[in-house]
């Protein structure tokens, strides 16, 4: 078979409790179909269930390093908040855009090239045999599912070659239901009009309609969710205020970022390049009370930057175009003087690659040539077309100057590139672990392959001599808002 999965189909084998499926629709993108999923993942396992989250296709640049290869980081979220083990059936089919005509196309966990020459609507007969596969073997190893779909289920023009919504909620019977973002504006008519295309087969399905992100009294929408239930015979099952400091990462959208306080002490500038890529990683920067992070797209938002904070350069899916996207805002020259004042530069991926003198591309992968780096660090990037995919957990040696803090800690989390990086000069800069980390003789420059730096608690308690809010603390409170807004009947009705 061409995407490696199994010949024969293997039929469910029952669970102590028969499995379910319940799926989350949306109007729109950005609806708050991740958030449900998450909420209801980590809902249900809080009842006993055995739970996973499933998503057909994703696009994001967004991604976990798992057994198997990538999966997008919502689900990768998901299925922590589930209590499961992540891994690609979750995910089976991965986009991540790397211009506006093209993404790179990745297949159970894998960078398919061959699939991503097939056009976009002949993809369908080749992908569905992987997506069906994935589902029915995840469904046959849980009690509960629940399934995210993307974008809007009834985007009329895209129909017919749809993976991810109507034929995954067929495939196993799900419970459907549809989130809008009603601080967008027109829920009311985003749902009927959505509703109003669904095929008779699948309004069966639909059990309810969400208003996610909803300020002020609740009281006030009616005659809204009356009215639209007497039109479709659907009922409102909750309204969920808008709550931004929820404190799980955004999927798509860069994090919100609160306003400063009388405690912040740091602020954190995160360049927010064109194709900035695992910018999840910094939800819990977000988190703390005494750093304010903001996200830069020109030198103007880079003034006032003392020497207690820190520039972050992210990963990047088209670390040249990122890179020239830099240059020309100005941002090299920003960068330059505040690393020549002292203060802190971090370049993670990506962002380390930048840091050094020179990026070469003999394969092509980015299909840009050869760049100059920023030249903080001296180092050469060269691009292989094989993709580095790997976890990692390593012991950082003695680091020097404002990264001291980090000297003998255990360095958790995952890689995710095309580079390979050496060092050019021993004046200039030291190897802390080879090929994967180095820093400046000054010590304010550092610059590393690892993702995940700030997931960990003891890195968190180094730096900023703080505990942060734990991932399981922050699925536990999405699942107690759920309850709050909407009541556990509700939505353990679903499973009926």
């Amino acid at each position: 078979m061409p995407l490696g999965i199994r010949s024969a189909w293997i039929p469910i084998q029952m669970s102590r409790r028969p499995p379910r499926a319940v799926m989350v629709l949306g109007t729109t993108s950005g609806a708050g179909k991740s958030f449900l999923t998450t909420a209801l993942c980590r809902l249900y396992a809080r009842e006993g269930y055995r739970v996973a989250p499933f998503k057909a296709q994703n696009m994001s640049n967004n991604a976990r390093v798992v057994e198997g290869g990538e999966i997008g980081s919502a689900q990768y979220f998901q299925a922590r908040a589930a209590r499961a083990k992540p891994e690609v059936r979750m995910n089976p089919i991965l986009l991540k855009p790397e211009a506006d005509t093209r993404s790179q196309v990745v297949v159970l966990g894998q960078v398919r090239h061959d699939v991503a020459e097939i056009p976009w609507k002949d993809r369908r007969s080749v992908l569905w045999p992987c997506i069906r596969q994935s589902l029915h073997d995840l469904l046959s190893d849980h009690e509960v599912i629940v399934i995210e779909g993307a974008g809007s289920p009834t985007e009329i023009n895209l129909m017919a070659s749809d993976l991810v919504n109507l034929p995954v909620a067929r495939e196993v019977n799900a419970s459907t239901v549809l989130i809008t973002d009603i601080d967008r504006g027109g829920a009311f008519a985003h749902l009927y009009g959505t509703y109003h295309y669904f095929p008779a087969q699948d309004r069966t399905r639909l059990r309810g309609f969400v208003l996610n992100r909803f300020r002020g009294d609740p009281g006030l929408l009616e005659p809204g969710p009356s009215m639209l239930e007497q039109e479709t015979g659907i009922p409102t099952l909750a309204t969920l205020p808008l709550w931004s400091a929820h404190g799980l990462p955004e999927e798509d959208a860069l994090a919100y970022s609160p306003m400063p306080n009388a405690n912040v002490t740091r602020r954190i500038a995160v360049i927010a390049t064109p194709f900035i890529s695992n910018h999840d990683e910094f939800q819990p920067l977000i988190n703390l009370e005494s750093v304010q992070l903001i996200w830069v797209r020109t030198p103007s938002e880079m003034r006032g930057l003392n020497g207690e904070d820190w520039v972050i350069l992210p990963g990047s899916k088209q670390t040249q175009k990122d890179l020239a996207w830099i240059k020309a805002q100005g941002l090299d020259v920003a960068i330059h003087q505040h690393a020549l004042c002292g203060g802190a530069v971090l370049g993670i991926c990506g962002g380390l690659q930048m840091l050094g003198d020179l990026i070469e591309d003999p394969t092509g992968n980015e299909a840009y040539g050869s760049s100059m780096g920023l030249g903080l660090l001296p180092l050469i990037t060269r691009f292989h077309s094989e993709k580095v995919l790997r976890q990692v957990n390593v012991v950082l040696p003695q680091v020097q100057g404002v990264w001291n803090a980090l000297s003998g800690l255990t360095l958790s989390g995952y890689e995710i590139h095309h580079g390979v990086t050496a060092l050019q000069s021993m004046d200039g800069a030291l190897e802390l672990i080879q090929g994967r980390c180095f820093q400046n003789h000054r010590g304010n420059v550092l610059g590393l392959y690892c993702h995940g730096l700030f997931e960990s608690e003891a890195v968190i308690h180094a730096l900023f001599g703080q505990t942060a809010q734990t991932l399981d603390e922050v699925f536990d409170g999405l699942s107690d808002f759920l309850l709050a807004h909407g009541g556990r009947d509700t939505w353990l009705s679903l499973l009926d």
